[in-house]
């Protein structure tokens, strides 16, 4: 593979790691039958995640595929850099494989933006099938590849969640508590169109606020909540269910175009079992952690239809904010259910 000028990636003084993954990166030749080194998968989450799921499963498919002849190494915890890091290396090639969330994709990937529509489903299966759909996922490859990308398709952790001290019953309830959000434009806007404080947050720092009261709420899924123990800091669970927490796999443009007809064969084939193991294992651990916040005393509350309707409403701006940047036929395509 061509050499570009290798960016710094942080590595928390892992120099040998990081040696290693950049070799890894360059493509065995046709008459090697192993790769000297193995090719780095890189996500920005902890272990215990469903994103760590979907890349070590990525990484067994494409060994046992390739009949060890093509090997990916994990390296999860931001240990190749964070979100932003990742996919900067990723678009120059020196990272080939990663695995992230779609909301810090949005300043790469105008296209991304379709995700932070707030409350178009209700239902995990319908988003899924939605991302699978064969013209939406169509749109969507070619908006990658037009970045430096190579989409592989889409796991997820269920829906974003709402973790809060105050009960909420209407729409009203949302007004003046301060939620962390990600630091997503779109995200921001939505808690503020139903009238709360959106206040954006490092993730390390959630806990410490909701102990001291720095900030009122806070919003995840599910298994980000239980991972990181913030129910003990809440009263309530609220399934406002405002957005699908998807997760991408995605390759390098450059490094995959370079691939052998074979070698692609074996990592679209890998993705596509890797993500379809990744969602059964969220399903379950979706419903293992509601049990874990059940049996701690925080109170899960159902939002209504009515109060949905409402959030739904309150969100007119967003998606016409959204439509006019990623087109309508990708919306259209998006929330044709």
């Amino acid at each position: 593979m061509r050499k570009r000028s290798k960016r710094k990636i942080l590595c928390f003084s892992l120099g040998m790691i990081l040696t290693i993954c950049l070799t890894g990166c360059s493509i065995a030749s046709k008459d090697e039958q192993v790769q000297t080194y193995a090719w780095p998968i890189a996500t920005a989450s902890p272990e215990d995640t469903v994103t760590q799921i979907l890349a070590e499963k990525f990484a067994e498919e494409v060994d046992r595929l390739s009949e060890g002849k093509m090997r990916i190494e994990v390296y999860s915890n931001s240990i190749l850099g964070g979100d932003r890091e990742l996919l900067e290396s990723c678009k120059d090639g020196d990272i080939p494989f990663v695995v992230q969330n779609t909301a810090p994709q949005v300043s790469f990937i105008k296209e991304a933006a379709i995700f932070d529509l707030p409350c178009a489903f209700s239902d995990i299966s319908e988003v899924r099938s939605v991302v699978d759909n064969k013209e939406f996922l169509s749109i969507m490859k070619k908006a990658y590849r037009n970045s430096g990308y190579e989409l592989m398709g889409y796991a997820d952790q269920g829906f974003r969640v709402m973790s809060t001290n105050k009960l909420i019953e209407d729409i009203s309830d949302f007004k003046g508590q301060k939620i962390r959000t990600m630091e997503n434009t779109n995200h921001i806007e939505f808690w503020k169109a139903i009238r709360a404080s959106a206040t954006p947050m490092t993730f390390s720092e959630v806990y410490i606020g909701l102990q001291q009261n720095t900030i009122d709420a806070q919003e995840n899924p599910y298994e980000v909540i239980v991972s990181n123990k913030l129910y003990e800091q809440q009263k309530y669970i609220v399934e406002t269910n405002h957005l699908a927490h998807l997760i991408s796999l995605i390759v390098s443009e450059e490094f995959y175009k370079e691939l052998t007809k074979e070698q692609r064969e074996i990592i679209d084939a890998a993705s596509e079992a890797a993500i379809k193991y990744a969602r059964e294992a969220s399903d379950v651990r979706v419903s293992e952690k509601i049990d874990v916040i059940k049996e701690s005393g925080t109170e899960i509350i159902k939002v209504s239809d009515e109060l949905r309707n409402k959030m739904l409403n309150a969100s007119e701006e967003i998606y016409n904010s959204i439509r006019n940047i990623v087109g309508g036929e990708l919306v259209d395509l998006y929330i044709e259910k």
